[in-house]
């Protein structure tokens, strides 16, 4: 008899496998050790049809009764439960113990087919020869776009043209936290907490203390807007009463 693809469900897999209806049982069991990690004999085996109905695979006899015996159908859902007690299964999510290869950094350099080695091949990032003028015109074009725009630490501001996110410049210059960030930062303490942190970023304190609150941002140049941004007065716009 042909083979039948079913969709082989357990706790710790989920897999397509081919199922041939003249194995038995047990040999089903044995084949299913290696996919899910747990032994024929703590397997309850269940076949979950296209009806949704589920039909227990077991039987009196488990190494002379086949599996055509059994409703199989094209990508019918087999689930493999573990009828192990806790204590005696393994944890196969579990990796605290696994010790890692870390690969050095010389070996790695030497390899041929590696990211690094294409970088080198196609002359990108630090590997290309412009690279040193490319980084100084975006530092200065940053440079530029601070003076042009009269950003100054005490200024006030908006950040992105929205109102809702005045605030006051705090910090002008480069986070040295971002990896691979170069240019200088604004960072702005936002009059309301709708900001992304308190004035610290990376473990460095740019400005004010320690806050649950939320009012420091910081953003590129080109985001920032100074001028006279009073602090919105949430009830000027009531009547008296």
């Amino acid at each position: 008899m042909a083979d039948i693809p079913l969709q082989v469900i357990s706790e710790n897999s989920a897999s397509e496998r081919r199922i041939t209806p003249s194995w038995s049982i047990s040999q089903l069991k044995r084949k299913l050790e290696p996919v899910t990690g747990i032994p024929p004999s703590s397997q309850r085996i269940s076949l979950k049809t296209a009806s949704k109905e589920t039909i227990a695979v077991e039987a009196v006899d488990e190494d002379t009764t086949i599996l055509s015996n059994f409703p199989l159908s094209a990508y019918a859902e087999l689930h493999i439960t573990d009828t192990r007690p806790a204590s005696a299964k393994l944890n196969f999510n579990d990796t605290t113990g696994v010790e890692k290869y870390i690969m050095p950094e010389e070996e790695y350099e030497k390899k041929s087919d590696s990211v690094l080695a294409w970088k080198k091949a196609e002359r990108l990032g630090r590997f290309n020869p412009d690279a040193p003028s490319l980084e100084k015109a975006k530092i200065d074009g940053f440079a530029a776009e601070i003076e042009s725009r009269g950003i100054k630490v005490g200024k006030r501001c908006r950040v992105g043209g929205d109102d809702s996110r005045r605030g006051e410049v705090k910090y002008v210059g480069e986070l040295k936290e971002i990896h691979g960030s170069i240019g200088a930062w604004v960072g702005v303490q936002l009059d309301e907490p709708v900001g992304k942190n308190d004035g610290s970023i990376g473990g460095t304190r740019y400005w004010g203390i320690e806050s649950a609150l939320k009012h420091g941002v910081f953003v590129r140049p080109e985001r920032v807007e100074v001028g006279e941004y009073p602090v919105l007065d949430d009830l000027e716009d009531m009547e008296e009463i």
